[in-house]
């Protein structure tokens, strides 16, 4: 008779614990639950990137300081040279067709829902087909620049 309300007693507490437990956390503030950010293609920030006619969009973090991700528009017929990244970055194309070549290797077509990377400061070239601008979605590790291969002729 003892161990069984030994018994009750511990699956009691265990049940009371419980409750208590999923009370404590319906109770916690929402921000202490999670975290949403949404942001919607109208509320994209698209500002110049120096010295191209591309522009970005960065959604979390900074792209002039750090790790960032970002939204890069390209223009219909872009074409940057020969050129690596500080950062690695990872990318995905939303809308067009990238064109990337990587240094020592032939083109490739990237159309939307393609997905590439570059790391240690790999050289490539980046076009964008002439059929329409190319969207990215970029995740870096580090501030974002584009450094050319060659030092630009004066």
């Amino acid at each position: 008779m003892r161990s069984k309300t030994f018994v009750l007693t511990v699956l009691s507490a265990l049940a009371t614990g419980s409750l208590l437990a999923a009370q404590a956390t319906a109770a916690k503030p929402a921000a202490a639950q999670g975290k949403a950010t949404l942001v919607g293609a109208d509320e994209l920030k698209w500002v110049e990137i120096p010295n191209t006619p591309a522009k970005m969009a960065t959604v979390k973090g900074d792209s002039a300081k750090g790790a960032h991700a970002s939204f890069i528009k390209l223009p219909a017929g872009f074409l940057a040279a020969l050129h690596h990244h500080t950062a690695d970055h990872h990318v995905a194309v939303v809308s067009g067709t990238l064109v990337l070549t990587p240094e020592g290797r032939a083109a490739k077509k990237l159309p939307a829902g393609s997905w590439f990377e570059f790391t240690g400061k790999m050289k490539h070239l980046t076009a964008c087909d002439a059929g329409s601008d190319c969207v990215l979605f970029v995740v870096g590790s580090a501030a974002w620049d584009l450094i050319p291969a060659q030092a630009p002729k004066k």
